[in-house]
């Protein structure tokens, strides 16, 4: 049984030795089946992994120039703490970039672990040469000045078809992102390092010659 002392050890281990997949059939399991945002939020570049607590963002279309621009998005970015991953929910807009280079910058400095954007991005050559863990529906050069504007951060949101409350575990890499409830994180994750444990075992007897028919009835685990 893999135990974890605090949340840097435990995102360590996760992003270290699960996936999206598996967190996502321990979910189905326990009867969480609407846990994986939209196919349309996607990593910028292939290798990504990030896991962390979100810190959530709600960002709304505007149509002029407010007399502050960036206030709040300035006050949301500067609030991230180290292993957060901000989570926005621009509500589907593709009329601007909420996330860029900058932003990204000043969160790698705070130590945050990546931002999910349901919305486009920019400075995207930049972002990845940081190597910093972005997801986005996708890209933009348009500035969110006076075309969108963050309205609240910290409270519970919807992005990308899921409800996210800051403090939630999400994870998130190649094949799409899951979000883990708090109040049922120890459950899910033990459970998702179990499962691996077996896929492990179940793969070595299916490279040594087992049909898929034994080792499902053996382990119960496809």
């Amino acid at each position: 049984m893999i135990e974890w002392e605090n949340d840097e050890q435990l995102f360590s281990l996760m992003a270290g030795k699960l996936y999206s997949a598996v967190i996502s059939d321990v979910l189905d399991d326990a009867g969480y089946r609407n846990q994986v945002m939209s196919h349309k939020i996607r990593p910028l570049y292939e290798n990504v992994v990030a896991v962390g607590r979100a810190m959530t963002v709600l960002c709304m279309d505007v149509y002029e120039t407010p007399d502050q621009p960036y206030r709040m998005e300035i006050e949301a970015v500067d609030s991230l703490k180290p292993n957060e991953i901000l989570v926005c929910t621009t509500n589907g807009s593709n009329r601007y970039s909420f996330w860029g280079e900058l932003l990204s910058t000043a969160s790698v400095a705070r130590g945050a672990s990546g931002a999910i954007i349901d919305g486009f991005v920019r400075d995207c050559k930049a972002i990845m040469d940081m190597e910093f863990p972005v997801f986005a529906t996708g890209i933009s050069p348009l500035d969110s000045k006076g075309r969108g504007d963050v309205v609240s951060f910290n409270i519970p949101i919807e992005c990308g078809g899921v409800r996210v409350v800051s403090g939630d575990i999400v994870f998130g890499d190649y094949d799409g992102i899951v979000v883990v409830p708090k109040q049922i994180e120890e459950q899910i994750v033990s459970a998702a390092f179990d499962k691996v444990s077996g896929e492990n075992n179940i793969r070595q007897e299916l490279e040594a010659g087992a049909t898929v028919k034994y080792v499902f009835d053996k382990y119960g685990i496809l």
